[in-house]
């Protein structure tokens, strides 16, 4: 198989997924076949010439690398399984490409599978904002082996200039699981100086801005910090409450695993099922900081 006779195919086309498909069919030049439940997606990368594969199965059989881009390894797991899913589709020689946060586990057992079949499963979960995805500047941590890796990151680069291989298949998850529990953990912890700050005298803007040129500077700080718990703005259509949930689960569940508690993690947990109660789930997940903010109240 070579790049000029390579197609894509991508299922989900949610928040971060059609960006990334976008660029993949921009910046790659190949023919790309898509499928999601929403119409909606499909029919703006129509555009970028983007094909409407119709069904799992048709974009499957339309491609050599598959990219999947789902809400959790749940779904993953059921696409795989499902009576007309990847696994009733797949051929030897494929291999699919799940950027999706998955539990270890899931993935490494899905490799399992589709190997069997003669097919590569490979993880390369994504980091990095929806805006970052617009741009085609996401981080990816891939778990492959490295001639997997290096076929490939030219297709990855399309869409992320921070692209690791982490180690064998599942090393790509058990990465991006703990950046995001280190990132969660990051910003409660600026939500809580916010609410301390204010309430002896100190301005939310002073506060970041002192913080942002001391040693207490970071990527939480600048990004989740500034341009969403300052303006307080946690819109819709972004990496919400409810996903952050789930990967905190996953990562307790990895802490499981290594014999270690997540007595940090099962802080941001207790406070991400809050605000759920408190009907913000669907909201950007920085916006725990209006829970600590009715508790100062």
């Amino acid at each position: 198989m070579t790049p000029e006779t390579e197609h894509l195919g991508f299922i989900g086309l949610g928040v971060m997924g059609e960006p990334i498909c976008r660029n993949l069919a921009l910046k790659t030049k190949r023919h790309v076949v898509a499928h999601d439940l929403d119409p909606a997606p499909l029919e703006r990368l129509a555009a970028h010439g983007v094909r409407s594969g119709g069904s799992v199965r048709s974009v499957v059989e339309s491609a050599d690398v598959v990219f999947l881009s789902l809400p959790s390894g749940e779904v993953v797991d059921e696409l795989a399984h499902a009576a007309d899913g990847l696994l009733t589709a797949i051929r030897a020689g494929q291999t699919v490409v799940d950027l999706s946060t998955s539990p270890v586990h899931t993935t490494r057992r899905l490799a399992q599978e589709f190997a069997a079949a003669g097919a590569r499963f490979v993880d390369a979960p994504v980091a990095r904002t929806r805006a970052a995805a617009e741009a085609g500047t996401l981080a990816v941590m891939v778990g492959a082996e490295p001639d997997v890796f290096l076929e490939l990151k030219p297709l990855i680069a399309a869409f992320a200039t921070d692209i690791t291989l982490c180690g064998p298949v599942g090393c790509g998850q058990v990465l991006k699981i703990l950046n995001n529990v280190l990132l969660f953990q990051n910003v409660v912890a600026l939500c809580e100086a916010k609410a301390i700050g204010e309430r002896l005298g100190v301005s939310a803007r002073v506060l970041f801005d002192a913080l942002a040129s001391g040693s207490a500077d970071s990527f939480a700080l600048r990004s989740h910090g500034m341009k969403a718990v300052l303006p307080d703005d946690y819109p819709l259509k972004a990496f919400s409450v409810r996903y952050a949930l789930k990967d905190l689960r996953y990562a307790r569940l990895l802490g499981e695993q290594a014999g270690i508690e997540l007595d940090g993690a099962k802080r941001v947990e207790d406070l991400l099922d809050a605000a759920i109660e408190a009907g913000f789930g669907e909201r950007y997940w920085p916006v725990v900081s209006r829970l600590l903010e009715r508790r100062r109240g």
